[in-house]
């Protein structure tokens, strides 16, 4: 129980950046303007995209439309891989900041069953939730730093987390750059492609590194 009320107590902690200034921040973030912001920097453009990227882990920031963004100003290519850095630094940076908490703190605010629940579903599902859950809302914030907190293997953790951010990176570059709007190919790619992903590459580096 204490395991699952943590769990919504983060998603919370997610939500509240999002009622207080979601309706803002969407009004700003348009693709428009954001290609125009960025395009201000010249050169330096991807920079400010990635830090906005990373900072989707505490702000109410829509990533999609500054990945679709740097699609127009890079290219499918290269946009991609500038909006996979961004979204890779987003998911590091939460897995990171909660894996300090160390295993004593940790047992001590999800309770010794909640402990092991948790290591449990690590172990079973943990990185197929972090890979499927890259392009949700909200959900992606909470299951890094879940997975941080219940300790997940760092190899594990970033192989399903480049399963999850390399799909919908270049999915919404080329979406920008071609100015394409076709819902249901990008659902597929976003949502299908990382679970395919996962479920061929999770047996080919835990024959090698024992990911669990």
């Amino acid at each position: 129980m204490r395991l699952l009320l943590i769990f919504i107590g983060l998603a919370v902690l997610v939500l509240i950046p999002f009622a207080i200034w979601g309706d803002h921040v969407d009004d700003f973030f348009t693709q428009i303007a954001t290609v125009e912001w960025l395009r201000g920097y010249g050169e330096w453009a991807w920079l400010p995209a990635i830090l906005l990227l990373m900072g989707d882990l505490l702000l109410p920031l829509p990533a999609t439309v500054i990945m679709s963004a740097l699609g127009i100003i890079y290219g499918p290519l290269l946009g991609g891989l500038i909006s996979a850095l961004g979204s890779f630094g987003a998911g590091s940076l939460g897995y990171e900041l909660c894996r300090k908490l160390g295993k004593p703190a940790t047992k001590r605010l999800l309770g010794e069953k909640g402990w092991y629940k948790g290591v449990k579903i690590s172990k079973k599902i943990g990185g197929v939730l972090v890979a499927v859950s890259r392009w949700t809302p909200v959900l992606p914030e909470v299951v890094a730093c879940m997975a941080g907190m219940l300790k997940m293997s760092r190899t594990k953790f970033y192989i399903a987390l480049g399963c999850g951010t390399l799909p919908l990176a270049f999915t919404y570059a080329w979406l920008g750059y071609y100015g394409a709007d076709a819902a249901l190919l990008t659902l597929l790619a976003v949502a299908l492609l990382p679970l395919l992903l996962w479920l061929a590459l999770y047996p080919l580096f835990n024959k090698y590194w024992m990911l669990d």
